[in-house]
């Protein structure tokens, strides 16, 4: 008994040790509901500069905007900082997609980023061919017979690499703006049923088509596993690219799945090989006219123009800034968002909505002059949309390299990581990423904002962002739950990620409560609770 009243202190007096500062909460809340700069923070992102693709010019001027603002800001320490190698660069200058015959019609379509460009306007007729996508569980060997079939059949022609989606007017449309609702949360705090842990080949994953259910998959997938993933992907595509450059292909054209949902979807070549022939999302309501007329047998022409500037040898750069801390300041807390984009909007609510909370987080400590004992540290992250590589490459800098998992004396310092890059949603709890000694103080630390709808916290880990790379090496690293609104089914890589679709006050909600959160962290006696090291990812390096 004795024991348990001894155990029950100790919990009782480390909880009262991080009992929130309610009249620091009432600060916060004011700032960032009454001064708020997050809208102004995101019109200069996504209007001013515009698609912040990685390595790009366009990248490079809103990196020196934010620079600028964290300077003005007063904080510290802030610099680009350099990683790669990475590949090309690509900047967009003009494109069209044209149907020439049997009707004039100027079609709706994207180009994919780091595409080649055709020099000029270029005249072809289209020949319907579907292409392997490796992203659809398709092998080498279907990729061979494609080869087989349509070898000696392409050159001079326009290549429509999709099959048709057809029925569009009886597809289910999503709802508009959804949000979760008391039900879903309640099942996101419950922890999943325990699995028995097995050995998965990638050859037989099965990946969903539905965006919001992809992404749930790829969060359950480890990180080595989702790299391994990626790695079979690119190499699957680059062989695919290098067979229509070849042929002498003089253009690629796939359809647009969500077309439904009057967007275009925008993915991109690898900028680590060579440019592909120009390729293009059309909607599918404009790809399946194409189609049917080849159906039956009138004749199309479409003419296609693509200008991009490009440059090999690109050199990528994260933003880094600080708020120096007094009696712990050798011990870092870090926030942070990706900064990329892709290039068909402006990069609104894919990641500019977080890039704008997190500039406005520590605009808001220090227009406060909140003193906290640890250092406070934003990281604006560039290659996310490539595979996490510019947070992959400053903690193996900074950290420790997860393969081999040698860590470095930084690794001790550093309390925890807060992410938020899942749209512009306001925040209605966050992950644990498996971490159970967090749980007591999230719900502490969000208490005061369970009235504006932060009030789940899930045991569950979340993937397809940059906390991932800190959590890699055991890092306390947290993504926080986001309502879904639009971002699944209209915004994300498409063109209609634009300002119109971030809400205001959802995003001065997320503001408030992450610079709570990091307050909290920042000023704690303890640093934040930590998983076991994780083993290597490549245990024949652990030694070396």
């Amino acid at each position: 008994m004795r024991a348990f009243a001894i155990a029950l202190t100790c919990v009782t007096t480390a909880l009262a040790a991080d009992q929130v500062d309610l009249g620091v909460v009432y600060r916060i809340k004011s700032e960032a509901f009454d001064h708020s700069k997050v809208m102004e923070h995101l019109e200069y992102l996504s209007d001013v500069y515009g698609p912040r693709l990685t390595a790009s010019p366009e990248f490079t001027e809103a990196a020196d905007w934010a620079v600028q603002r964290l300077r003005e800001y007063g904080l510290v320490n802030v610099h680009m900082e350099k990683w790669g190698p990475f590949g090309r660069s690509w900047s967009l200058q003009k494109f069209s997609v044209e149907m020439i015959r049997p009707r004039y019609s100027l079609l709706a379509a994207w180009p994919l980023a780091w595409s080649g460009t055709t020099n000029g306007p270029l005249r072809g007729e289209p020949i319907l061919a579907p292409a392997p996508r490796n992203d659809r569980q398709q092998s080498d060997a279907d990729l061979d017979r494609y080869i087989e079939k349509y070898k000696g059949k392409l050159r001079g022609r326009i290549v429509l690499i999709s099959e048709p989606l057809h029925n569009i007017a009886t597809l289910e449309s999503a709802p508009e703006l959804r949000r979760y609702t008391d039900a879903e949360l309640h099942d996101l705090a419950a922890a999943p049923d325990p699995l028995d842990k097995i050995l998965i080949d990638p050859k037989d994953l099965v990946i969903p088509d539905d965006p919001e259910e992809r992404a749930r998959f790829n969060a359950s997938l480890p990180p080595n596993l989702q790299d391994q993933l990626r790695a079979k992907r690119e190499a699957f595509n680059a062989r695919r690219n290098q067979f229509f450059l070849e042929e002498g292909a003089l253009a690629l054209v796939q359809a647009d799945q969500r077309a439904r949902d009057a967007l275009t979807f925008s993915e991109g070549a690898d900028p680590k090989k060579p440019a592909p022939p120009p390729i293009f999302v059309v909607t599918s309501e404009h790809y399946n006219r194409i189609t049917r007329l080849l159906d039956t047998k009138i004749k199309v022409e479409l003419e296609v123009n693509l200008q991009a500037r490009s440059a090999e040898g690109a050199e990528p750069y994260n933003l880094v800034g600080e708020i120096p801390g007094n009696a712990k300041k050798d011990e870092v807390v870090m926030l942070g968002a990706h900064f990329d984009s892709w290039h068909s909007g402006t990069g609104a609510t894919d990641n500019g909505a977080g890039s704008a909370v997190m500039l406005e987080v520590v605009r808001i400590l220090k227009a406060l002059n909140l003193k906290m004992d640890r250092t406070v540290r934003i990281a604006l992250w560039s290659g996310e949309e490539q595979g996490l590589l510019g947070s992959k490459a400053y903690v193996k800098e900074h950290f420790g390299d997860p393969r081999t998992m040698q860590v470095t004396a930084a690794h001790a310092a550093l309390s925890g990581y807060f992410n938020l890059d899942n749209g512009s949603g306001k925040i209605r709890g966050v992950y644990l990423q498996s971490n159970d000694a967090m749980r007591p103080l999230f719900e502490q630390w969000l208490q005061p904002f369970h009235d504006l709808g932060a009030t789940t916290v899930s045991i569950r880990n979340t993937g397809g962002t940059d906390h991932l790379s800190f959590d890699a090496v055991g890092l306390p690293g947290f993504q926080f739950i986001q309502d879904p609104l639009d971002y699944s089914t209209v915004t994300h890589h498409s063109s209609m990620d634009v300002y119109d679709h971030a809400i205001p006050a959802d995003l001065m909600q997320a503001a408030a409560i992450i610079a709570s959160v990091v307050y909290d962290a920042a000023t704690r006696p303890e640093m934040l609770p930590r998983k076991p090291l994780p083993p290597p990812q490549d245990p024949s390096l652990a030694t070396k």
